[in-house]
């Protein structure tokens, strides 16, 4: 048997270049799951539902409709045709959403441009960080699939860039009536979706110059050309070892035929439950209530409208920073105790959140927190949960497996902005950050039992 830890002598500068393409994907993730926020007071009143909280949850939710489809989807379209046609299925997604959200004139046109947006993340967010994961090479794995987290949080600041730059001359006194009849209400909100379409272009056309990833083309006993792909990276020589590893793992069963049997197995199922359990910590661990509350506590502490404005787009600042730092760290720092420091420090932040709104503390204590958290969930959870589920699962059931995954991601994103009125209106402000504290000290303990490290480990090797 070939050894397991050879590490290539990499071509960085190709390296680099295809995981910058394909983490596009996550670019226009983030910026299409963002900017309805800031369009949201002017659609609205365009189509005539902001009295009308069903008609006005539906359009924001549905997206999230389309999250959950491209994900089930994905899994079996991705196993069958290849990652790379995945992933410009889904820039294509995103360049048709970004043009006929634009140019809608109803709200049922307006909920199907929306959906197609959200089918095209249910796919990137699937498909861009498994497709980097197979084709980098161990010592570098992890910091090139935050890559793609970086990208979302570059998309998310450049959605409230924009929704910014559009929406920072509205007078703050001006009538819902004159809001509607101005450009504003009749064509800015067009053009905060419209930009979308620029950077979804320009993934659309860099798809076609990306490899297929070689190891879906050696399950797909295409070996040659995944040796090609091997070579140009890493050249040949080291091409044919990790190609031999590949080809050894694949003999011990990874070639066989799809079964949803194969999930049922001890190693399959053990990373499954890991892995579901992993993303249902990033969704539930409060840092979607912290940015909920973001607005208020910014305004509590003396900010005005355009001072939350700036500092809604300040977080957003600090979200990339500190994923930087993510990028920097999760291969030298390995990516179980970033895990464990990002679930330890954000039950003791949510704990210090739901105490000062017992107290009825405001100010910039409670800005500090609200920083702190963003800081403490970009260089940890955020980033570090979407390697470690790129990682756990075996190449027979790799699509399948984040496909399931991704859906359950969504499916707890979609969960959590449910029942959040309910649990805010039952336990108070306070009562919900006591309790997602509570929810990441689980998920400490989860972790501390469960996650084994995966830092500089080639993909064939890894055991969970």
């Amino acid at each position: 048997m070939p050894s397991l830890n050879v590490e290539p002598s990499i071509r960085h500068d190709v390296l680099w270049r295809i995981c910058l393409i394909a983490a596009m994907g996550g670019l226009l993730f983030g910026y299409d799951w963002v900017v309805i926020g800031g369009a949201k007071p002017f659609y609205e009143l365009y189509f005539g539902i902001a009295d009308n909280p069903f008609q006005q949850g539906l359009a924001m939710s549905s997206a999230l409709v389309g999250c959950l489809a491209g994900a089930v989807a994905c899994g079996a379209l991705t196993d069958r045709f290849g990652r790379r046609p995945l992933l410009m299925l889904s820039a294509f997604l995103f360049t048709a959403s970004a043009v006929w959200t634009g140019l809608a004139t109803t709200l049922l046109s307006f909920n199907l441009a929306r959906i197609a947006g959200g089918i095209g993340i249910g796919l990137a967010s699937t498909v861009s960080p498994m497709y980097i994961s197979e084709i980098s090479p161990a010592r570098s794995r992890g910091r090139l699939v935050s890559i793609n987290q970086m990208t979302v949080v570059i998309g998310i600041l450049a959605a409230q860039i924009v929704n910014w730059a559009i929406a920072r001359d509205v007078p703050a006194e001006i009538s819902a009536d004159a809001l509607l009849q101005s450009w504003y209400g009749q064509a800015g909100w067009r053009w905060m979706f419209g930009a979308g379409a620029v950077p979804a272009m320009a993934f659309l056309g860099l798809a076609f110059i990306l490899p297929e990833s070689p190891r879906w083309l050696a399950r797909a006993g295409r070996n040659s050309e995944a040796e090609v792909v091997l070579a140009t990276i890493s050249g040949a020589i080291e091409a044919r070892t990790e190609m031999a590893a590949i080809r050894h793992s694949l003999n011990q069963g990874e070639l066989e035929h799809f079964d949803w049997r194969h999930l049922l197995e001890r190693k399959a199922s053990r990373a499954l439950m890991l892995g579901i359990g992993l993303v249902i910590l990033q969704q539930w661990c409060g840092i979607n209530v912290i940015f909920n509350y973001a607005e208020e506590i910014f305004r509590a502490a003396g900010y005005d409208v355009s001072g939350v404005m700036r500092s809604i787009v300040i977080t957003g600042s600090v979200n990339l920073a500190f994923t930087l730092v993510a990028l920097a760290t999760v291969d030298a720092i390995g990516r179980r105790t970033l895990m464990l420091v990002g679930a330890a420090g954000l039950a003791l932040i949510n704990v210090a959140l739901g105490t000062a709104y017992y107290t009825d503390q405001a100010g910039m204590v409670m800005v500090g927190l609200v920083i702190a958290a963003i800081a403490i969930y970009a260089m940890t959870l955020a980033s570090v949960t979407w390697v470690v589920i790129a990682e756990l699962y075996p190449t027979r059931i790799r699509g399948v497996a984040m496909s399931l995954t991704v859906f359950c991601l969504w499916a707890a994103c979609g969960a959590l902005t449910f029942t959040f009125p309910f649990l805010n209106r039952s336990l108070g402000a306070h009562g919900v950050f006591w309790l997602y504290g509570a929810m990441c000290a689980i998920g400490f303990a989860a972790i501390w039992n469960w996650l084994v490290e995966t830092k500089g480990i080639p993909l064939e090797a890894i055991d969970v």
